[in-house]
């Protein structure tokens, strides 16, 4: 007995939608909370632990802020927030779309990225978390 994994023709739209509309769903509440929430008021959320320990932004520090920023239709403070979550946001809208399209379709859905892209991917990471350390990084500091 085989199971099947990916959606075919046979199945209807709505079903195939399942998972990438349940996905949606979750992240809208997450940020439907953080955007109910507000993250610059203390004692909601807690403190980033590098940031606590020794001072350090890390990539994520002010993504919460910058969530925030963004529910309320704010980017130019979510920008200031964390620029890297804001970028990481579009992205997700933009692979959520692709996904949910190509899904409802029936059609097979895959980012295709490989080792190169993902390497690149994280010596951005690390490119901006060292720039928003440094002394002339301070416009990315959250």
């Amino acid at each position: 007995m085989t199971v099947e994994t990916t959606p075919t023709a046979r199945t209807g739209p709505w079903r195939r939608i399942a998972v990438p509309l349940g996905l949606l769903v979750a992240v809208a509440a997450a940020f439907a909370y953080v955007g109910a929430v507000d993250p610059n008021e203390a004692g909601h959320y807690p403190a980033c632990p590098l940031l606590r320990a020794t001072g350090v932004y890390c990539p994520g520090c002010g993504g919460l802020r910058s969530a925030h920023a963004l529910v309320h239709g704010d980017l130019g403070g979510a920008l200031g927030a964390n620029a890297l979550a804001v970028a990481g946001y579009a992205a997700f809208a933009v692979v959520w779309a692709g996904w949910a399209m190509r899904t409802a379709r029936g059609r097979p859905f895959g980012l295709g990225l490989g080792r190169v892209h993902l390497w690149t991917l994280g010596g951005l990471v690390l490119a901006f978390t060292v720039v928003r350390n440094l002394p002339l990084g301070g416009f990315l500091h959250p």
